[in-house]
């Protein structure tokens, strides 16, 4: 007689540190849920969907890749995944997300972002908290998804600060 063992949840937290944006400057690049693509390393597209049910905020987000060969006439590979937003607070600056579905093999996934403010003085900057709970991925180990998150966190955190970095320079150029 088999007996079948249930596994357990994985659940991970990450944090980049920001060194000069400010939470408040952070917060409205991430809270606007169709604008990942532009922050996350890996995602080519981000947009809205439509839902049968109009109190739903779904978005599309997917990733193309060449198949590992040597021609280059192989199609590219799509990973795509349809995502619900459950909440968004403006105020304490965080959102969350589940996946509704998915053609990489998650089964149950709700991650939540937060932009938290720096301990200490006004400029030491701020924190990108990225979390989740999720069931066991076939083919990944909880390392390879938490590490695939934490640098996805992390790679984040770097355009985030490219961009408003560029947009101060571009803000410092203007008014002179």
């Amino acid at each position: 007689m088999a007996t079948q063992q249930l596994e357990s949840k994985w659940e991970g937290k990450f944090i980049a540190n920001l060194k000069h944006p400010k939470a408040e400057q952070v917060w409205p690049l991430l809270e606007d849920f169709f604008n990942f693509h532009n922050w996350l390393p890996n995602i080519d597209t981000c947009h809205q969907m439509n839902s049968d049910n109009k109190d739903e905020i779904i978005r599309y987000c997917a990733s193309s890749t060449k198949p590992p060969s040597s021609s280059d006439d192989g199609e590219a590979i799509v990973k795509w995944c349809h995502e619900k937003l459950l909440t968004i607070d403006k105020i304490e600056r965080y959102l969350s997300y589940e996946v509704l579905d998915n053609n990489i093999g998650i089964k149950s996934y709700v991650a939540t972002l937060k932009v938290l403010s720096s301990d200490g003085d006004d400029e030491s900057g701020c924190q990108i908290e990225w979390s989740f709970v999720a069931d066991p991925i076939d083919g990944l180990t909880l390392e390879l998804f938490s590490g695939y998150v934490d640098s996805s966190l992390q790679g984040m955190a770097k355009n985030i600060e490219k961009a408003l970095e560029s947009s101060k320079l571009g803000d410092f150029a203007s008014s002179n």
